[in-house]
Order: structure tokens, then sequence, then C-alpha cells
């Protein structure tokens, strides 16, 4: 097993390449550009805008990217109409799936979404089939390399942070509130403090290992079309990934 971190549990071990780098460029900039245009172009003043810039720099967007988008979008009066959906469902062998997108086609999404369930042996489910069976946190995840986990965990704590983690897998995990996440992330920050990762997460309960070969390769599927797909943000589930 790879051990009981969420953030060693969650995070696919995958190498970037230009083409998948492309395609998080194109879902973060679809992300910027709904947060500009429902809540205003100063992220002083719109968290959500703040979150999502913080996202951008965390998987180098050049800063260049963010800004045209930003301007862009806060100056445009129409344009696509975006609504955040989560899907909820079950992948082969009952591993529970959450699916969060951002859509200008609902129909066109949840049909794409209900065909990769049933393509790769699970089935997609009604809201909150699979929610209770996750919670959801702030996760802020710092190489542990170089760093004092007491200076860090004071430094959390003081920021608001919930708990904090270390389980010698070569990162701390320091975990918040969502309602805390931006705070906290902000005093660590300032703190001198840089992230592997900073995101507000569903974090499994539980865990579900695939023994069968079958169902492992359905399962890497399965989120492999999710990648693939532009109108998903995120997805999160409780398999746990073992080494081979």
């Amino acid at each position: 097993m790879s051990g009981h971190s969420k953030w060693a549990t969650i995070k696919r071990k995958k190498e970037v390449t230009d083409s998948k780098r492309a395609k998080i460029f194109t879902k973060i900039g679809r992300e910027l550009a709904v947060a500009a245009r429902m809540g205003g172009a100063d992220p002083n003043t719109n968290s959500k805008l703040k979150d999502i810039i913080a996202k951008a720099k965390q998987n180098n967007v050049p800063n260049d990217n963010i800004e045209r988008i930003i301007k862009k979008a806060a100056g445009e009066s129409g344009g696509a109409n975006y609504e955040e959906i989560v899907y909820e469902g079950y992948g082969p062998s009952g591993v529970a799936v959450i699916v969060e997108t951002l859509t200008d086609n609902r129909n066109r999404t949840a049909g794409e979404m209900r065909h990769y369930f049933d393509k790769y042996g699970g089935n997609l489910g009604q809201t909150g089939s699979v929610g209770f069976m996750f919670t959801r946190q702030g996760v802020i995840a710092i190489e542990s390399q170089g760093i004092d986990p007491d200076a860090l965990m004071e430094a959390a704590l003081e920021a608001g942070a919930s708990d904090f983690l270390d389980e010698g897998e070569d990162v701390y995990e320091v975990r918040t509130e969502p309602n805390d996440f931006s705070k906290v992330r902000d005093g660590l920050e300032a703190a001198g403090y840089t992230f592997l990762s900073a995101e507000i997460a569903y974090l499994p309960n539980t865990t579900t290992i695939l023994p069968l070969e079958e169902d492992v390769a359905k399962m890497t599927k399965l989120l492999d079309m999710f990648d693939e797909n532009d109108d998903v943000q995120a997805v999160w589930h409780n398999w746990e990934e073992t080494d081979t």
C-alpha cells in the first residue's frame, strides 16, 4: 500500500507531457474566466479568483496568460454560460468516484460522464450516492526536505489549520476546513513555504484496493477519459493504487 497519506493516495503519479500541460492550462483558464466574470477581476475582493490564480501559478501557468484571461473575461458581457456540476458514481468493483465539472452544456457533459462510467465497468449515480464516503477539506502538501516539521506545524496551526500530518512519505500535509483554506494557504505562503499542491479536496474516508488487473486497467482508463475531457476540472476517488 502507498501509506495512509491521502495526498499520496489521491495523486496520480503520471508524467506531465506537453499535451497534458496544455490540457491543464485550458481547464484552469476556464476556471479563471468564470471566476472573473462572476466575481470581478480583483482577487483582493474575489476570493474564488484568488484561489484559482494560486492554483494556476502552482501549475506553472505563465503570469501573462493569467492576466490576459482575467482581463478578457472581466470585460465580456456575453460569452459561454458555464455552471459547476458535480457527478458521483462507481468505477469497477465499487470504487467511489466524484467528478467536478465546469460546463456550458449540462446535457452533453452528463451524457459523456454516463458513457465513461458505463464503458469502464461502473455506473453514474445520483447526487449523494458516494459523497458521504468523502470528507471535504483543504489540503496543502509541502515537500519535507529541508523543512522543520515543528516550525511548519506551528505556522500552520497559527494560520488556522485544523490538522498537520507527517507520515514519512517525503510530504508534510496541512489540513484545513474549506472556509479556512485561503487564509491558511496565504499564511503559509507569507511565512515562506512553497507547495507541491494546495486545493480543496474530497478525501476518501476509506479506500478500496483492486486485486484484479482487469479492474485496474478499467479504472486507469476511466481516469484517463476524465483527464481528457475539457469539462472535467477535478476527479476524486477512493482507489488505493498499489505499487507493482
